[in-house]
């Protein structure tokens, strides 16, 4: 077998492992186009996927607008996975970022709709991410969270020690200064957090 080849098989492993972890994760969660359709994201809009993975989420996002989609992953492999999905599908307006969100140098107040889907247990510094977040999200621009609640009932998904309580999410991006408009149990394990931030209060009497 020549290198080509090899490259080629090894590929296709890879794709076929991705297609395997993107079903199973169909079967534990909403349809990702329902869950994007329910959000409150426009046609025009401008939308960041944080930790895209494979493009579970990148894919319904491009679909659902005619603006850019920031695909930001520090995997190349899993970025080149979205790239070939984009292309069977025809969707030109992806961008892909090779980055750790904390080194995200996306312009700030450039984005409408964030996605956070089962990344946030991973970053260094919570109240870090979400500060970078916020930075580059517009004014009334939201972010959708998507985490393992933490409690013993549920085994499968992250270790409990990492895992991020919803009661923790939602302390954590009020201190940031989002409004949390929405959670949502998806099932035992998973929740969601819909959060917004607000105009700034600007106070007219000084």
């Amino acid at each position: 077998m020549n290198h080509m080849q090899q490259h080629h098989q090894l590929d296709q492993k890879f794709l076929n492992k991705i297609a395997f972890l993107d079903s199973k994760q169909r079967e534990t969660l909403i349809p990702p186009e329902a869950l994007i359709t329910q959000m409150p994201i426009q046609k025009d809009h401008t939308l960041l996927d944080v930790g895209a993975g494979s493009g579970f989420f990148t894919i319904p996002m491009a679909e659902s607008t005619s603006g850019k989609v920031y695909a930001l992953d520090p995997n190349k492999l899993m970025l080149s996975v979205i790239e070939v999905k984009a292309k069977e599908k025809g969707l030109s307006n992806i961008e892909l970022i090779q980055d750790f969100l904390e080194g995200l140098s996306l312009q700030n107040d450039s984005i409408d709709f964030a996605m956070a889907s089962l990344i946030l247990h991973e970053v260094s510094s919570l109240s870090k991410a979400l500060t970078k977040i916020y930075e580059v999200l517009k004014t009334g621009g939201h972010l959708l969270c998507l985490e393992y609640e933490k409690d013993d009932k549920v085994i499968e998904g992250p270790p409990m020690p990492i895992r991020i309580g919803s009661k923790e999410l939602e302390r954590a991006l009020a201190f940031i200064g989002f409004k949390v408009v929405k959670k949502t149990i998806i099932n035992d394990a998973i929740y969601t957090i819909l959060a917004v931030k607000e105009e700034e209060y600007i106070n007219e009497n000084k």
